[in-house]
């Protein structure tokens, strides 16, 4: 696998547009999802742009520091979800789901949070470790603070088979299906410190008294890995929805379904009668 450096230098240049702001999503992209982590003084997020044969772009990572029971820190949120991110040529799209990890120590407001923004499809999710758990499992109705009146959506993510598939797009080498292309703007936040935690961990085989089995584990030298839990809870976001990439990709283009044709109208024959019927 390529080490942090190499990825630096894989970063691309998504270009200008004419009023000079920089281009948030390049062509290709035909979907966004963004994935969030909590953690205990702040909020980290990656906006990932989907598209067809699992070819993805990082749109932008980022941070929203504050505690995540204070609202400002969701407001905030809001403001990375309810954005229109912008083509070259003016055209946008929205954020189609957003998975917010529920573990850690807010969990009740990580429901609360979510509850109040299933419109915007914002949902609670719940990592979980081991192998042959599914990527994603239905949502299951959890109640909030014990009350079983007032319960949020929670969808439990298989996050090993979803790290084992962000690794293996890393892998890929050129653009195209599974390519995963990454922001060099600046703001974007794609720097050293990103790719540190994305490269954070490797499949290792260990033995127990149960036998051998498979697991994630940290790599020396690399102490964070929300950048890569943020893009194994993006990608979650992609498989729930599971849009169809051609009517997503006609949509955006501007391309409507072919019409049927129109039924002819039979043509009207005289009468041969001239009654005062007819002509009338």
């Amino acid at each position: 696998l390529e080490d942090e450096d190499t990825m630096l230098t894989r970063r691309e240049d998504y270009g200008t547009r004419p009023d000079g702001t920089p281009v948030e999503l390049p062509d290709g992209v035909l979907v966004l999802t963004c994935g969030v982590d909590t953690q205990d003084n702040r909020l980290e997020y990656e906006v990932v742009g989907h598209g067809k044969y699992g070819e993805n772009w990082g749109i932008v990572k980022g941070y929203i520091m504050g505690r995540p029971d204070t609202p400002e820190v969701w407001q905030r949120l809001d403001d990375v979800v309810d954005h229109v991110y912008k083509f070259k040529n003016g055209r946008g799209l929205k954020i189609s789901i957003t998975c917010v990890d529920s573990g850690g120590h807010f969990t009740q407001e990580v429901y609360e949070a979510c509850r109040a923004r299933q419109g915007k499809r914002v949902f609670a999710i719940k990592g979980k470790g081991g192998d042959g758990i599914p990527y994603v499992s239905p949502p299951t109705k959890v109640p909030i603070r014990d009350n079983k009146k007032i319960t949020c959506w929670l969808y439990t993510i298989g996050v090993d088979a979803g790290k084992a598939a962000i690794m293996a797009g890393l892998k890929v080498q050129e653009p195209g299906p599974k390519y995963s292309h990454f922001n060099r703007h600046p703001d974007a936040g794609y720097d050293l410190n990103y790719f540190n935690g994305l490269l954070s961990e490797k499949l290792v085989l260990t033995s127990t008294r149960r036998g051998d089995r498979w697991a994630w584990e940290k790599l020396p030298g690399h102490n964070r890995n929300e950048a890569l839990d943020c893009r194994d809870y993006a990608n979650a976001g992609l498989k729930i929805i599971n849009p169809d990439m051609d009517a997503v990709e006609r949509r955006l283009r501007g391309l409507e379904e072919q019409p049927k044709p129109a039924p002819q109208r039979r043509a009207r024959t005289k009468r041969s009668s001239s009654s005062a019927f007819d002509d009338w």
